[in-house]
């Protein structure tokens, strides 16, 4: 169906349609905005020092007319590069990837044959069980160019799947502290799961903070370790914590919290978003929120295209790379539920992309959720926040995975959001906006 036909139905029917058509012969028809070349990317903040990021925070409240978001990446950018220098370098397209490595997805016998005796060498991956992908990550020798070596085995086996193994970044910033906001003293209360499980890819998760005192997490990644993030922390706390003056989308609920980054420079890396998908399918989680941004990648595409055949929703961030900037992914793959942002009275914030990729809004900006360390709550902004109260009100009519209660679940949340008028879709907001009373204020931490 052409997405112009699509865009002219009733915003249930789209949402029924859009995944209908997904698990048809055309599922790998690409129904948004075409790949381009040079991809929007904004920085990861844990990669950030802390006056680049209060730099940042400065720009994305300047008004519109002030904001140069292509400037604000490429200096991300830059940042990430100088700093992890050591295990990654820049594509052809200047994006970030892993240093010397790239990625083959079931590359036949003759294929692997071809790529050591090139000199490559499969690279062991760690957190990966029996039902893994059949995902490869070859390593490159020191002496070759990366790129020149993916022409190579793109040549040798053209009917195959190979890429680089790039890095993908939150799309959302917590705010530096204004105040100290207190810790909730209550009495400590019981973990029990509500029945409702939801997942997360993602920096890690501060566990013990208070709000996530109801929610079972159960983590994967970094070999067991611990590594709490800002980012990975706030994004779950919008899912499913609670507090007495805060509360997620789904409070309570199960989370399974993937952390691909781990502290490390290579982290957030294609390969683990890979892994980590496919440690959910394991477990039959339903719903995953990807609060992620990047270029377009063969492989990482693949993994996603599997999942949601098999009846996985899949919610990502559009990115804040401003409403003109190309298409960022994961949420521009065919079946994504890409999120957008919109302040307090439901406009699209300034930096949200816009365009068909975006499925639905939520609150992206004057709102708080949880951070790691003092204080325990902080202002949050951009899709990276939106993304996960859409995720969980979805992972609370979908419980396991399932084409057809997939299709039921869109149709379901579809019915209940506002701010896109009957029978269209809103660049801005798609389907409309969703969760917009689940908004925390900051002033309620004053």
């Amino acid at each position: 169906m052409p997405i112009r036909q699509l865009l002219l139905s009733r915003p249930v029917r789209l949402a029924c349609a859009f995944v209908a058509a997904l698990g048809s012969a055309s599922a790998s028809a690409q129904l948004r905005l075409p790949s381009v070349q040079l991809p929007q990317l904004p920085g990861r903040v844990d990669s950030l020092n802390d006056d680049m990021l209060r730099d940042a925070n400065r720009r994305l409240l300047a008004p519109v007319e002030r904001l140069d978001l292509r400037e604000l990446r490429l200096n991300q950018i830059d940042a990430l590069l100088r700093r992890h220098g050591d295990v990654l370098e820049r594509d052809p397209h200047g994006e970030p990837i892993v240093r010397h490595e790239l990625l083959a997805w079931s590359p036949s016998a003759a294929a692997l044959a071809a790529a050591k005796a090139a000199g490559m060498e499969p690279v062991p991956q760690p957190d990966t069980g029996a039902g893994a992908s059949p995902l490869v990550v070859l390593r490159v020798p020191e002496s070759v160019d990366t790129a020149a070596m993916l022409d190579r085995l793109r040549a040798l086996d053209p009917d195959g799947a190979y890429d680089f193994n790039h890095i993908y970044t939150g799309s959302g910033n917590p705010a530096p502290p204004q105040g100290t906001p207190a810790a909730d003293q209550d009495a400590p209360r019981q973990k029990t799961a509500s029945g409702v499980r939801v997942g997360l890819i993602d920096g890690g998760v501060q566990g013990d903070h208070e709000v996530f005192r109801e929610a079972p997490v159960v983590p994967w990644g970094c070999d067991g370790a611990s590594h709490p993030s800002a980012h990975g922390t706030a994004v779950a706390a919008l899912m499913v914590g609670r507090s007495p003056r805060f509360a997620g989308a789904a409070p309570g609920a199960t989370l399974y919290a993937a952390d691909i980054y781990c502290d490390s420079g290579s982290g957030g890396s294609a390969s683990r978003i890979t892994a980590a998908l496919d440690w959910l399918a394991q477990q039959q989680v339903a719903v995953i929120n990807l609060s992620l941004v990047g270029p377009p990648n063969q492989i990482l595409e693949r993994a996603v295209r599997g999942m949601v055949r098999r009846g996985h929703l899949l919610v990502a961030a559009v990115g804040n790379d401003g409403p003109a900037a190309s298409p960022l992914y994961p949420a521009s793959y065919p079946g994504v539920v890409g999120v957008s942002g919109v302040d307090k009275k439901g406009q699209p914030l300034p930096e949200a992309a816009r365009g068909p990729q975006v499925m639905f809004a939520a609150p992206g900006n004057q709102m708080v959720s949880a951070a790691v360390g003092a204080p325990p709550y902080r202002a949050v902004r951009g899709t990276s926040f939106a993304a996960p109260i859409v995720a969980a009100l979805l992972a609370k009519v979908h419980h396991r995975p399932d084409p057809a209660a997939a299709r039921q679940a869109l149709a379901s949340v579809a019915a209940n959001a506002t701010g896109a008028a009957a029978g269209n879709v809103d660049n801005g907001v798609g389907l409309g906006i969703l969760g917009m009373a689940l908004r925390t204020d900051p002033a309620s931490f004053r």
